[in-house]
């Protein structure tokens, strides 16, 4: 069984720590790679993707990114303003639920890029989402071919999808790739207040509801400013 989602949540509310000095005076989502703002890389995908609404959470110089999506058709734009507190990744999520429905929904770090492959990776998602066996399905970057990523990886990957988190001294060869689709009854019980997204991954796991999906393709870290321009280099082969 799989899912057509037709709204989506876009994580924009961070504060760029590591992406400075570029965030100094602008929100990391607005940094432009190949002439373009991350943010609009993430929304074109989205509307390729059947996507008809898009929430967008902001909270650092949350202006100008409001006034960037303004006049966006497809996929509208809706803001959920936590300019006046942290909520963290998890409790932006569950502030903004009134707005997503209860559909399943795509959920996109407004930072994360990625090149697709044969088939766009959003539309490969929603194919392989089973809302009887899964309550999150995230796309998974295979650590050696992703650009800009130097960790030990987030997760194992068993042959059905299902994910095994990382140990604290293993190295797994997946990383989180920043694109997920989640089923909003995920939240019914979940905290108050700021928290990460993390812990619904983990309870998601500890019920063997979480799964991945390999990305076809190749993703890229857009962590730093020195990763913008490896970043660029890839995106403008891959379009040449």
């Amino acid at each position: 069984m799989s899912v057509k989602p037709n709204k989506a949540m876009v994580l924009a509310a961070g504060l760029g720590v590591r992406m400075r000095p570029l965030t100094d005076h602008l929100p990391k989502p607005l940094v432009r790679v190949a002439g373009r703002a991350l943010l609009d890389h993430v929304l074109d995908k989205l509307r390729d993707a059947g996507v008809s609404e898009a929430v967008v959470n902001v909270h650092y110089l949350p202006d100008q990114i409001i006034d960037h999506v303004a006049a966006r058709a497809r996929p509208r734009v809706i803001i959920s303003d936590e300019r006046d507190e942290v909520l963290g990744t998890g409790g932006g999520v569950v502030k903004a639920l009134p707005l997503l429905g209860p559909a399943p929904f795509f959920l996109v770090n407004a930072d994360t890029m990625w090149i697709d492959g044969v088939r766009p990776n959003l539309a490969r998602l929603a194919e392989t989402f089973d809302p009887a066996r899964m309550d999150i399905l995230l796309l998974m970057a295979p650590t050696t071919s992703s650009i800009g990523y130097g960790g030990r990886g987030d997760y194992a990957m068993l042959p059905d999808g299902a994910l095994r988190k990382r140990r604290e001294h293993q190295v797994v060869p997946f990383v989180y790739a920043g694109a997920a689709i989640m089923s909003p009854s995920l939240f019914a019980d979940a905290p108050s207040g700021e928290f990460s997204l993390t812990k619904m991954f983990d309870r998601a796991n500890e019920q063997e509801r979480l799964f991945g999906l390999r990305l076809d393709g190749v993703w890229m870290h857009v962590g730093t400013p020195d990763a913008v321009h490896a970043a660029e280099e890839a995106f403008l082969q891959s379009v040449a």
